[in-house]
């Protein structure tokens, strides 16, 4: 990684944290999908089954972020934003010129891959937004893994507001935003999402910190809930409308309440040596040992026949002044490939691919499903949805630090759990009685979020130096799941249903009861694997949280 000048100071990772928030509202661009799929359909003429294969496509960019995560050991945060934005343009300007009939008789494979690019802008902006934050906060890693998650997670519920208030339900206006609207935002915090040098040390304001933004988080998603609720249901005067929205950026703003406060009131208490020291006057990060000052007499000795003894070399090993290569262990670092070969990391990967692309195939379908249930406006629906997928990944974060530090409790047992509830929720969604649809939606999202605790799990197990693109690879679960789950499966029962019916358009349960009986097999499997790791990865944790807190391994200049 290049010698990027690092922030010092207590402020700047909390500035960086609050941009990174507005980067990730802005990053959801993906959960958009169903608010302008009919238009898809109706205007270019698509059946079921290429409108789900382009909902894979939008997973896939989104979390095909092999190519961030390698790079995010390479370039600083403000190049991986601007290479997003640009994407992000790119993308979205072919969807925009095509439903806006601008071009004519686009092949359905060039427009497969325009949005490709547009939602792969989320894997730059995420990948900038979430490693920079993980290495500024690294003994918070839960808590920041679930905020900065939960926040793209809570990006649907907040582009459905501006869907429903400010572009007056019209998909053109929706594309033609998310073609100007989010580059032009992402490009105005490239400054602010930096790395910063971390404290070493347990801040005893951290964890009253971290609570404010849950709770104020929390409280954005109710809002965004109620919003679109009103919205939807009343015809309110278009003054109301505007003041909502304005409360809905009021609340966005409340993580910068953090930087302001530490400015107006200065904590008495004295800084960590390594933010005290000016630029330059940075200490080393390991101080030689008594026997590493000895090292060069030693060797010295060599060309007068006097050479070191075998017993001193092995005191000097002993006291770390000479190291003996050797594959990490879990908790340290670890290389790419070293990662590859571990077990571990392949349960953690098929229990992650079950849980989402499980849930993905819900999300990407979630407009159908509410037309075969009877629901016509699928927009509350995408709303609960989003607000619980956002309740999920943010409690993960919560309760999973809160276990991990008193019982030393792996993440991946709530992973299981979840999968769990996720596995008894598809056989409800498959016995279609009434009114239990909003109530399955919610209990996926909620579901879904718990998912994400694989991202802090890795970081836990395999270090931070890789980071990026080992959870980007844990990522391409996503696709994977939705390619095989969504596409293949859920959109060919859809069709051979909607076929039965004489239509395009299937109506009643048996459109995804076959569906939601394999989905509700996979979590259990899941769930299975879950429960495997944990059982495996427990005596990790044990020594990683023995003291009540996570033992940070050193850290090279570059991260």
């Amino acid at each position: 990684m290049p010698n990027l000048v690092e922030k010092t100071g207590s402020r700047p990772p909390w500035v960086g944290l609050a941009a990174a928030a507005w980067v990730q509202i802005a990053a959801g661009t993906s959960s958009t999908f169903p608010l302008y799929s009919a238009a898809l359909k109706s205007v270019l003429g698509f059946n079921q089954q290429q409108i789900t294969i382009l909902g894979v496509a939008c997973d896939l960019g989104e979390n095909l972020g092999l190519v961030p995560g390698y790079v995010s050991n390479k370039l600083p945060p403000w190049a991986m934003l601007l290479i997003g934005s640009t994407s992000c343009f790119l993308g979205y300007s072919v969807l925009w010129s095509s439903v806006n009939q601008i071009i004519h008789g686009l092949p359905f494979w060039l427009l497969f891959i325009a949005l490709f690019f547009g939602t792969n802008s989320s894997s730059w902006f995420g990948t900038a937004s979430l490693v920079t934050n993980m290495r500024n906060f690294p003994m918070s890693r839960g808590p920041v893994a679930g905020l900065i998650k939960g926040y793209i997670g809570l990006s649907g519920a907040a582009f459905t507001v501006i869907f429903s208030v400010l572009l007056h339900h019209s998909a053109t206006n929706l594309l033609f935003f998310l073609m100007v609207g989010v580059p032009l935002l992402c490009l105005s915090l490239m400054y602010f999402v930096r790395p910063c040098v971390p404290a070493t040390d347990n801040d005893p304001s951290e964890p009253v910190y971290f609570a404010f933004l849950l709770g104020s988080s929390i409280l954005l998603a109710a809002y965004l809930v109620m919003t679109t609720v009103l919205n939807e249901v009343f015809t309110l005067p278009s003054i109301l409308k505007y003041i909502l929205l304005g409360g809905t950026v009021l609340f966005l703003m409340a993580p910068l309440a953090i930087p302001i406060k530490m400015t107006l009131f200065r904590s008495k208490r004295s800084l960590p040596d390594n933010l005290a020291k000016e630029e330059g006057e940075k200490e080393p990060l390991l101080i030689p040992s008594t026997s590493a000052s000895n090292m060069g007499t030693l060797f010295e000795g060599e060309g007068d026949g006097d050479g070191a003894s075998e017993m001193e070399i092995l005191l000097a090993e002993g006291e770390g002044a000479v190291k003996k290569k050797r594959k990490p262990r879990r908790g340290e670092d670890f290389k790419v490939r070293q990662v590859f070969a571990k077990a571990d990391f392949w349960l953690l990967w098929f229990a992650y691919f079950l849980g989402m692309g499980s849930g993905i195939t819900v999300s990407n379908n979630l407009a159908q499903i509410g037309f075969a249930f009877g629901i016509k406006g699928t927009t509350i629906l995408l709303c609960l949805f989003s607000f619980f997928n956002f309740c999920g990944r943010l409690a993960s974060g919560a309760i999973s630090e809160h276990f991990v530090r008193s019982k030393a409790l792996p993440r991946t047992l709530w992973m299981g759990a979840a999968q769990l509830v996720m596995m008894f929720t598809f056989l409800l969604f498959s016995m279609a009685i009434d009114g239990t649809i909003y109530v399955a939606t919610a209990l996926v999202g909620i579901g879904m979020g718990f998912q994400y605790l694989s991202i802090s799990t890795i970081s836990e197990l395999f270090g931070l130096k890789n980071f990026g693109i080992n959870f980007n690879f844990i990522l391409l679960g996503n696709p994977t799941g939705a390619a095989i789950f969504s596409a293949l499966m859920a959109g060919h029962i859809y069709d051979r249903e909607a076929t039965k019916q004489g239509s395009s358009t299937c109506i009643g349960p048996d459109c995804y009861r076959v569906t939601f009986l394999v989905l509700a097999g996979l979590c259990g499997l899941g769930t299975l694997l879950s429960v495997i790791l944990t059982v495996r990865i427990r005596p990790v944790y044990q020594a990683l949280y023995a003291s009540g807190s996570f033992r940070l391994q050193p850290q090279s200049n570059g991260h």
